[in-house]
């Protein structure tokens, strides 16, 4: 094959791999723009539905349970962000430390290291030839000789020492820098999670103004509060045939509530409205306790037991049912996010949810009951 041949054929296969680069970028390019016009086709889609003013309240209720959805997948995230950043912090703290101590090791060795060095040389006058064969005191020989292997020994086991540190220091530096890029980047993480945070809550805050004036008259909300206590009864009644079944399944024994009355700590610190038995709306009555609290604050079990719904639940957003055995359930409604899911197993104090405002709640507040064989009883009479 002459230069010629070589050339072209060179040439021809440049030609096929830029063909090839460049189709594969236009069929990125075509997913790319396919995945944006599908996801402005839903944003168009969810502004119709809040912009319509015959939209029904169902309608807006599956909006705003698809924003309260989004709000607690990304206050999850965070939730984990900022655990994870604490953990960093603590580690970076402890190398911080174990470094500071590493150097004032150093410094301390290099000054002994320095000493034993200038004790040697001030006791490099000894002949040791001239006091063996001019018979010099035998007890003064052996002193000399034992105090230079005790002095090379000390020296010695000085300088593996200070290897030993500098290494280790190298090291912790090491994991310092490696420590302080991985917070840098976990803070821009939280940064773009708090701005999705806050998209979500707006987009939630404009569904629920809708809603709430799609359902304007006084019958229209006693009928929603009905719907709503429907729900949850519904839901609090599968769980319970549910937990017997699986208690008789499994053999597993729960030990109740019966013994903790008047023992158990709220599941989250906050202003206690005790609303239990005052009338909600015409003839509807609360079945529990509101607890008003900070947005993203933790959810507490008020005792162990076994979470048999961790689900969205028209009129009480995201809600958590605890099984504690004996026919005792616990519930709690308008988290911001669940950090439990049904079937998890549930110590007392371990963080179940997060505070928020979901079901459509103007400001943040745990929403509590607990209940007996499917019976509401009131709360507050089992706080200590």
């Amino acid at each position: 094959m002459n230069e010629f041949e070589r050339a072209y054929s060179v040439g021809k296969t440049l030609c096929i791999i830029a063909l090839a680069l460049i189709s594969g970028q236009v069929f990125g390019q075509d997913n790319e723009q396919e995945k944006l016009a599908e996801l402005q086709a839903e944003l168009r889609a969810r502004q119709q539905v809040l912009d319509n003013s015959k939209a029904s309240a169902k309608e807006l209720t599956d909006v705003l349970k698809a924003s309260e959805l989004d709000i607690a997948k990304v206050a999850k995230k965070l939730t984990q962000t900022n655990d994870n950043l604490r953990q960093l912090q603590a580690e970076q703290q402890s190398l911080q430390q174990e470094q500071s101590s590493l150097k004032a090791a150093i410094r301390q060795q290099q000054s002994l290291l320095s000493s034993q060095l200038k004790s040697a040389f001030m006791a490099g006058h000894y002949d040791y030839a001239k006091m063996m064969f001019y018979q010099e005191d035998a007890k003064t020989f052996e002193r000399v000789i034992t105090y230079y292997q005790y002095l090379a020994k000390a020296r010695q086991s000085e300088i593996t020492k200070f290897k030993d540190n500098v290494a280790r220091l190298e090291t912790v530096t090491a994991s310092l820098a490696e420590k302080a890029a991985s917070l840098l980047a976990l803070l821009d993480e939280q940064k773009n999670q708090r701005a999705v945070l806050l998209t979500r809550q707006n987009d939630r805050k404009k569904t629920l103004a809708k809603l709430n004036q799609t359902i304007a008259s006084e019958s229209e909300r006693i009928a929603a509060l009905q719907e709503d206590e429907k729900a949850l009864r519904e839901a609090i009644e599968a769980a319970r045939i549910a937990a017997q079944r699986a208690a008789e399944a499994a053999q597993i024994s729960l030990d109740g509530l019966a013994k903790l009355k008047g023992k158990l700590s709220a599941p989250v610190e906050g202003r206690v409205r005790k609303l239990f038995g005052n009338r909600r709306q015409g003839q509807v009555r609360w079945k529990g306790i509101i607890i008003d609290g900070e947005e993203g604050d933790a959810v507490k079990s008020i005792a162990s037991g076994k979470v048999l719904y961790a689900d969205w639940l028209r009129g009480f957003g995201l809600v958590a049912i605890v099984d504690h055995g004996e026919g005792y359930m616990s519930v709690y409604g308008h988290n911001q996010a669940l950090l439990k899911q049904a079937g998890d197993d549930v110590r007392r104090g371990e963080n179940l949810a997060l505070v928020g405002r979901s079901g459509g709640q103007a400001s943040p507040n745990l929403y509590f009951e607990i209940r007996h064989k499917g019976k509401a009883l009131n709360p507050t009479a089992w706080f200590n």
